[in-house]
């Protein structure tokens, strides 16, 4: 073989050796890191995943619940008097958080056993609090509740039925996020028809 042939020959050798070098660590996970190695991700149990779905509706909650001026915790759709409508004696958006903190207590208490508490009012809230900083705390303080609760579940605890109408546990900790998010729907309206957009819309929008 001719010297100049030989050194080409040797130059692609080197340059494909190096390439692949490279490739190849740029593509492979670094096992040697001990970080790497020391923080897998935390197994999935059915407490995390309710607890997650918790977290998502007490977001869009919380924040509409927020978004509202105070002066307009009273409102409800019977005030505009809308032609053909029917909203005599709907709730009014105070009283729409106030039911959903009241009944995430009354719901998420069966799980334990736990007695909810007399604030809980028979799903109304108590009767006396008006003020939006009160309210937002009621609510606050019961996905608090609700998350402390949820807490408790395992695989053989969610299918134990319980309280008179003899219903899972695993029912109750996922009914109440959904009965929050029906909720939720009617505080959005009212805050369009105040002319706010609900936070959780905003991007959207």
């Amino acid at each position: 073989m001719k010297p100049l042939r030989i050194v080409l020959v040797l130059a692609g050798i080197t340059f494909t050796s190096t390439t692949f070098a490279q490739q190849t660590q740029s593509t492979t996970p670094a096992t040697s890191s001990p970080a790497a190695q020391s923080s897998p991700e935390t197994p999935l149990t059915i407490a995390s995943a309710v607890d997650h779905e918790i977290t998502v509706v007490e977001k869009e909650v919380v924040e509409a619940a927020e978004a509202m001026p105070e002066d307009k915790y009273n409102f409800s759709p019977e005030s505009l008097k809308i032609a053909g409508s029917d909203y005599k004696g709907v709730r009014t958006f105070g009283e729409q958080v106030k039911h959903i903190a009241a009944s995430n207590y009354l719901i998420w208490s069966g799980i334990t056993g736990e007695k909810a508490p007399d604030t809980a009012n028979e799903g109304k809230g108590p009767d006396a609090m008006k003020s939006k900083a009160e309210i937002v705390k009621f609510l606050k303080d019961s996905f608090a509740f609700g998350h402390k609760t949820v807490a408790t579940l395992t695989a053989a605890s969610a299918i134990e039925a319980v309280g008179k109408n003899k219903r899972a546990k695993l029912f109750l900790a996922t009914f109440a996020s959904a009965h929050a998010f029906d909720h939720y729907g009617q505080m959005a309206e009212y805050l369009r028809m105040n002319g706010i957009i609900p936070p959780a819309s905003r991007k959207a929008d």
